[in-house]
């Protein structure tokens, strides 16, 4: 694939590695909060993502009108994951549109609500999401997704029409339909799928992505080992670079299994080390304000 037109617009040439450092599931819980404005404090991070649905988005969104220069996104979601810790959609109670378990909140996994939701049904609620974090006061820069959940022939075309409707970035990497397929996850027809639908976007100017990476979920307490590790991996282009911090607290320990590597995050991305080592190895750091500023009316 050619070289993303994004990066001469941004003024770096084609071998750069750009990263977004990003922070996901903001608004989960009241940890997720304080930590991200702790983050955005440092300035190691450069963007974020609000999940509209969850007990804290309210707290979040504040946060955003307090700091409107703050990078932040709408986490698109349509699942709620944990055991005893959960949230439903805002736009629905009706159990026909497949947005809902037997226990009335979202599925737990992308592949039953993928199977389950009525496609109309998932249209309405996403841009729910979008229109209520816009009426609490968020200014979005991007859209992006909770689990993945929007990466199916079902939704895909939904996700990317929403980015158009509101004239924001989304998070979708640039990828042939050859890299879709090994990048695991997805398969062949949405693949297909989204290699035609990045081909179109681009001749409307639509900036996308290069890369998704990030750090993984798993009880790896030696946060910044691993770090250095996946920064090794990162190729030329923008990567979109998915962190899950959150400040130590009982309700983050009582929520999820992964409260450790959460807080790791966090602790990592205060480090003046880690700030170092991002900087020695020649990564640019953008949010995704650079890219919603190359939108223009008639591109979307």
């Amino acid at each position: 694939m050619q070289p993303n037109p994004v990066l001469k617009k941004l003024g770096f040439a084609n071998d750069d590695r750009i990263l977004i450092i990003h922070t996901d599931d903001i608004g989960m819980c009241q940890a997720s909060v304080d930590a991200f404005s702790d983050l955005v404090d440092f300035g190691l991070i450069s963007s974020g993502a609000i999940m509209m649905p969850c007990p804290w988005a309210l707290e979040a969104a504040r946060f955003a009108r307090l700091h409107p220069a703050a990078d932040l996104g709408v986490h698109l979601t349509l699942t709620s994951e944990w055991d005893t810790y959960r949230w439903g959609p805002l736009s629905t109670r009706n159990l026909a549109t497949g947005l809902l378990d037997s226990q009335g909140f979202f599925p737990r996994r992308s592949e039953d609500v993928q199977e389950t939701g009525d496609p109309e049904a998932v249209e309405l609620e996403l841009s729910t999401q979008i229109s209520r974090a816009i009426s609490e006061g968020v200014n979005p820069t991007h859209i992006d997704t909770h689990m993945g959940s929007v990466a199916h022939p079902k939704y895909l075309q939904i996700y990317i029409q929403l980015a158009i409707q509101y004239g924001l970035p989304l998070m979708l990497p640039r990828l042939s339909e050859q890299e879709w397929i090994a990048y695991g996850g997805i398969d062949p027809a949405t693949a297909a799928m989204a290699a035609q639908i990045i081909l179109n976007l681009e001749e409307m100017g639509v900036p996308l992505l290069d890369g998704l990476s990030g750090l993984s979920s798993r009880d790896l307490l030696d946060r910044f080992a691993h770090l250095k590790k996946v920064l090794s991996t990162i190729k030329p282009g923008i990567t979109h670079f998915i962190i899950h911090p959150s400040k130590d607290t009982p309700e983050l320990r009582a929520t999820t299994s992964t409260w450790a590597t959460r807080v790791a995050d966090y602790q990592t991305f205060l480090s003046e080390e880690t700030r170092s080592y991002i900087k020695q190895q020649g990564f640019q750091v953008i949010g995704y304000r650079s890219l919603k500023d190359l939108i223009s009316p008639i591109s979307m």
